[in-house]
């Protein structure tokens, strides 16, 4: 039970405000294609930040009965649309080519029902108690994503949702891994999901000062830039199917490829701000590469946290200076936050799922909207064009409120 195993990925979903799918979500990576605008939501006459990167055309009905619909919150009905298409390309499916009970999920949100939550209390405000929704609970709690999840695919093995803020979907990929290379789980469906681009949420970012008030969408989310002043709201959801090696092969799954490493940490030292040393993301970033067997390696490709915002860019340069040392100059670094905005809880796993295409394909994402060198920030960090590079080790990496650290390590298909 407890020997290790290698694993795999055989699946992949994405909702994004670049593309609703894998296939136009990777081209709009590959292009360049900036999914900031103005917000559409709602009027942001008293704001001071005005855009967002909000997803576009979502039809829930591809994936959700309307009786479904009326009973999710947005940030439920992402997950289980990424969730689908990672399932429907993995053509795992339980009681033919899955046992349910050796199925898990592995699916968090940062914040949960956001939309729900504002809407209730605007009933419970203008009409009173009796005129809550009596699915209002069930909507809005952040672990309903994996449970939904869970229900639609029976899995009846590990179910975890995850809660670590901007790590959220890294973390929840980096358990699954754990969970079936200890044994726990033959296959994991992983993964984030947020929605909160509503006013409240808005309003709270901004007051806190994490909000890039630019009014210009190409030079709004422009990380390890000198101008950058604040991250670009995002939101959508991102799927893995994680899967233990011989299982996939045994019947013959494609495989994009594997996931070998996993760091996690804490800098246990502010609620947003990272650690000045950057001791943290370091140690996560080694640890990751450590399990993956891959000290020394130089051909490298690392989706980095990268949000655009004055202390988190400096930081997270430092963390790979310090985690690959000497070779870090040699490093490719790219943030797909340039196009996608912060997705928050989903960024992790729809940034997971663009490091595994980047290894597969040999084509690095670019960090758009990159025209002002800082010199806190000195590495490689694939500016503004995509690049044709064949790596042998992806990292994602994620950084969350709260000092949590995540990364996890991909490498070649077997």
């Amino acid at each position: 039970m407890n020997a290790v195993r290698r694993v795999v990925i055989t699946g992949l979903g994405a909702v994004t405000p670049i593309g609703n799918d894998v296939p136009s979500f990777w081209d709009g990576l590959k292009s360049g294609r900036n999914g900031i605008g103005p917000v559409t939501r709602f009027d942001t006459t008293e704001y001071k930040a005005k855009l967002a990167a909000e997803v576009k055309g979502f039809d829930p009905s591809l994936y959700l009965e309307k009786t479904e619909i009326r009973k999710t919150d947005l940030f439920t009905q992402y997950a289980l649309a990424a969730a689908a298409q990672a399932m429907d390309d993995s053509g795992l499916q339980t009681g033919r080519n899955m046992e349910s009970h050796r199925l898990g999920v592995y699916f968090g949100s940062g914040i949960g029902g956001f939309h729900t939550l504002a809407e209730e209390h605007e009933k419970l405000l203008e009409k009173g108690p009796r005129r809550v929704s009596p699915h209002f609970i069930p909507m809005m709690i952040a672990n309903i994503a994996a449970g939904q999840i869970a229900i639609r695919y029976q899995a009846t093995g590990p179910c975890l949702p995850v809660t670590t803020a901007c790590a959220t979907g890294t973390n929840a990929v980096g358990e699954a891994f754990h969970a079936i290379r200890y044994g726990y789980a033959d296959a994991v469906i992983a993964g984030g999901s947020e929605a909160a681009i509503t006013p409240l949420g808005f309003a709270g970012f901004i007051n806190c000062m994490a909000l890039s008030q630019s009014d210009d969408p190409a030079a709004a989310s422009i990380p390890f830039d000198k101008r950058r002043n604040g991250f670009v709201m995002g939101e959508g959801a991102g799927a893995l199917v994680l899967e233990e090696y011989q299982h996939a092969v045994a019947r013959g799954a494609r495989i994009y490829a594997e996931i070998s490493g996993y760091g996690c940490t804490c800098d246990a030292y502010h609620v947003t701000a990272p650690h000045p040393e950057a001791d943290g993301g370091a140690r996560a970033i080694r640890l990751a590469v450590e399990e993956a067997g891959m000290i020394g390696e130089s051909k490298v490709y690392i989706n980095a946290h990268g949000t655009s915002t004055p202390l988190n860019d400096k930081s997270e340069t430092l963390a790979i200076k310090k985690a690959f040392g000497e070779l870090a100059s040699q490093v490719a670094v790219s943030s797909t936050k340039s196009m996608t905005g912060h997705m928050l809880g989903a960024a992790g796993a729809v940034e997971a799922v663009a490091t595994v295409l980047a290894l597969k394909e040999g084509i690095l994402p670019p960090t758009i909207g990159y025209v002002e060198p800082d010199p806190d920030c000195d590495l490689d960090y694939i500016p503004n064009t995509a690049r044709r590079d064949q790596v042998r080790l992806g990292l994602s990496v994620s950084l969350g409120f709260g000092g949590h650290n995540a990364c996890v390590a991909f490498t070649p298909a077997p």
